[in-house]
């Protein structure tokens, strides 16, 4: 997790990334451009909207919006204190381990970073005997046994203590990738009495932009300890190294903090010096995800622009954040009710639209600071965690299509399967807490439609994933009442046994 300013500018790629013009202004407070829709503009009567959905008009398919940052509680053979069951019913297609060992449960500083698998450095790392993958490959075994497959966030946690420990630079680029080279050998290849579970997402670091006042940087630096030159010598060793043995799989990073100077200068360097990017990945927190949107169009053209036009792009850090200074505990706070869940959904429908490959909610760990998703005592799941629910049941069908709403507030993804099921998903997110009264929302169906009566699961202010019968007014026409922060997913067609 990281103690960033959100983003407020724009980014205008050119041909070449070295003429791309980069305009960003760092808002204070950490606010994005709000979305502009008001209660008081408005009026005291809501308009109502109408959402248009086309079965018969492919948008590809349904994109992992609903993967997150880490795995389930699930301890070995004990899960009576357990969120395991919650966590698979949602359909979690990755689970990227960063910050893993933050969390005791999860194996704290025995877990996944580098210096927990590997902590001799001056070790020689071709021996199996000075790595200790136990509390890793436990947690691993658990989230894939939840259907989740390890998106792997090769490097360090976050470091916010009075002393900083393992965010430096490693004295050694060449050895450090040659331990990552023998950790993605131990979980692919069987190395050291380890599997083949072919891993195909293996990051390099994160955040190395967090901390850009590099006098600060040399003092508390959170996530790199060295400078911006330094990173990019880092990065061409590993990724050069780990391609070169591993070209079948998905290597990439950085984690990106800020999508500013420092990433086109990064994307530039990498280009210039040859060195592969499968997959870009960067972060960002906001209370708009109509910014969220326009923000991965910006990141795709920049990719483009710098020479990385396959790469793809993974916003592999995100929730809901208002600001990180005087609106810091507003936001955890209204990250796991109602609000947030309305923005959780709200942002994946957005995002399903745009040049994004992946979104990785942050953060699914209990205990993260940032969790909306499972309460930190009780382990039930909150509200927040029916809108991942929800997508994963929408990407169970497989083929989204096209599906417009014409009222800023509301946002609509559709999605079909070959043997008849289909679904509309439906969220309703404003920022202003003005908004009381409910929307009436008309779903119109073209390419389809309706039977005579629907189910669906709402979530608002109310209700948690509540059951629903509707009866559309006619085959083609369906409309619903949204109240403020609310969605729902509308669910109909033949379902296959045990679905």
């Amino acid at each position: 997790m990281n103690g960033k300013d959100s983003i407020r500018g724009a980014i205008m790629a050119k041909a070449m990334c070295s003429a791309a013009i980069l305009v960003v202004a760092l808002a204070s407070g950490g606010q994005t451009a709000p979305g502009g829709f008001t209660a008081a503009q408005e009026g005291e009567r809501p308009r109502p909207a109408t959402v248009t959905v086309d079965f018969s008009v492919v948008a590809g398919p349904v994109k992992p919006m609903n993967a997150v940052n880490n795995g389930p509680v699930a301890p070995a053979g004990v899960r009576q204190h357990s969120n395991f069951d919650a966590f698979k019913a949602a359909r979690i297609p990755f689970g990227r381990t960063h910050d893993t060992s933050e969390y005791i449960v999860f194996g704290g500083d025995h877990a996944v970073d580098i210096s927990a698998v590997f902590p001799d450095f001056d070790a020689d790392e071709a021996r199996p005997e000075n790595y200790d993958f136990a509390v890793t490959d436990a947690f691993l075994k658990d989230m894939r046994a939840a259907g989740t497959e390890p998106f792997y966030r090769l490097g360090q946690r976050i470091e916010h203590s009075a002393r900083r420990y393992n965010v430096w630079p490693p004295k050694d680029f060449a050895k450090w990738a040659r331990i990552c080279e023998h950790v993605i050998r131990h979980y692919n290849e069987g190395w050291a009495g380890g599997f083949r579970w072919n891993i195909r997402y293996w990051e390099i670091w994160n955040e190395p932009d967090l901390v850009l006042d590099m006098k600060e940087n040399r003092v508390r630096p959170k996530t790199w300890g060295g400078t911006p030159r330094q990173f990019f010598d880092f990065y061409e060793t590993a990724a050069k190294h780990l391609k070169g043995r591993f070209p079948s799989l998905r290597i990439g990073g950085p984690g990106a903090a800020h999508l500013g100077p420092w990433c086109r200068d990064f994307l530039t360097e990498q280009k210039k010096r040859g060195t592969p990017i499968d997959f870009f990945s960067w972060h960002v927190y906001t209370h708009d995800p109509r910014r969220m949107a326009e923000l991965a169009g910006e990141t795709r053209a920049l990719m483009d622009a710098c020479g990385y036009p396959e790469a793809e792009s993974i916003l592999n850090e995100w929730n809901y954040v208002k600001g990180w200074k005087e609106n810091y505990h507003y936001s955890i706070a209204q990250l796991t009710m109602q609000k947030g869940a309305a923005f959780t959904a709200a942002a994946m429908i957005a995002c399903q639209a745009e040049p994004v490959d992946m979104l990785m909610y942050y953060d699914a760990m209990p205990d993260a600071h940032f969790n909306g998703v499972f309460d930190k005592t009780t382990l039930e799941p909150l509200k927040p965690y029916y809108a991942l629910y929800s997508w994963g049941r929408l990407a169970m069908l497989g083929t989204s299509v096209a599906a417009t709403a014409d009222m800023p507030d509301i946002y609509a993804a559709a999605a079909r399967h070959d043997d008849g099921r289909r679904a509309v998903f439906l969220a309703r997110y404003a920022e202003d807490n003005n908004f009381t009264a409910s929307r009436p929302v008309t779903v119109k169906l073209s390419g389809g439609a309706f039977p005579s009566e629907v189910s669906a699961h709402v979530t608002d202010g109310a209700r948690m994933q509540t059951e629903t019968t509707l009866w559309p007014a006619s085959a083609h026409e369906l409309t619903v009442q949204m109240p403020p922060n609310s969605f729902m997913l509308i669910e109909y067609g033949v379902r296959k046994a045990g679905q």
